[in-house]
């Protein structure tokens, strides 16, 4: 059956976001934090849209694009940053117990440093802790949660606090930019060409079968490196020699290439 553009847009931004929101899941962003970066996304572009069209762009007109109340617009439209320690205090749970951990008087001792707890049984107990700030989280899935972050320790029956953040995942902060800025030039290209003519189009290809042969995976994996990194060693050899003088008119381009491969399974369940 033909897809709708609807369902076709529908099904590519859930390939789009599925792998971005492992990434988000596994750095510990919640769905509420995502939540308004999506809001504020969708005011701003609507925003930048009508600029570039040369309409004239209001707040009722945004809400109506967006399906935002009036209301919601105009905050979105005055937040210039998301504040994402505030987001995350609002949304994130495990930050949430952990704030209670440091700050509420059950769980902190006369010093103010967080009491170790006992699983429960008790007021000052972690269940107790779970409860209290978590919402619906039940007190194992919370545990299981600020271990594998290497927030908590336990030590006998008693749960110590060992980092006053929540903060889990290794990747870096340089690599996750790499991700904002590729993914959204990679995007961007594909809007461009499905909006523009054909002879305005910008270059977009890529080879793929679901039929290689295992065993030449590593040397297919090898083969696309070399030739790649000889292509793309060329090209930059190429733009260096014409940039422009400094104080002269100057525009930003690049060209991007990757590897990607997956099992059967995943490929499967991604068509």
């Amino acid at each position: 059956m033909k897809e709708t553009l609807q369902t076709a847009l529908s099904i590519s931004a859930t390939k789009i976001l599925r792998p971005l929101i492992r990434i988000m899941i596994r750095n510990g962003v919640s769905c509420g934090n995502f939540e308004e970066m999506v809001r504020k996304a969708y005011v701003d572009e609507a925003f930048a849209l009508g600029h570039e069209q040369s309409n004239k762009t209001t707040v009722s007109s945004v809400s109506a694009q967006t399906g935002l109340s009036r209301k919601e617009v105009k905050r979105l439209k005055e937040l210039e940053n998301l504040n994402r320690d505030q987001n995350d205090q609002k949304y994130n749970r495990a930050t949430r117990v952990i704030s209670g951990w440091t700050n509420d008087e059950i769980f902190v001792d006369s010093t103010g440093q967080p009491k170790a707890l006992r699983l429960d049984n008790e007021e000052a107990s972690f269940a107790n802790l779970v409860k209290m700030y978590s919402g619906d989280i039940t007190t194992k899935a919370m545990f299981d949660l600020l271990l594998s972050a290497e927030c908590i320790s336990q030590e006998d029956e008693l749960i110590h606090l060992i980092k006053p953040a929540y903060l889990p995942g290794n990747d870096s902060a340089e690599v996750a930019l790499i991700l904002g800025s590729d993914t959204h030039e990679l995007i961007k290209t594909i809007s461009h060409n499905m909006a523009t003519d054909d002879h305005n189009k910008r270059f977009q290809r890529k080879v793929s079968t679901t039929k290689l042969s295992k065993m030449a995976t590593e040397e297919f994996k090898k083969l696309s490196a070399q030739h790649s990194q000889a292509l793309l060693e060329d090209l930059d050899a190429w733009l260096s020699a014409h940039e422009a003088e400094p104080n002269t008119e100057s525009q930003y381009v690049s060209l991007g290439i990757y590897y990607y491969e997956s099992n059967n399974e995943e490929f499967n369940h991604e068509t």
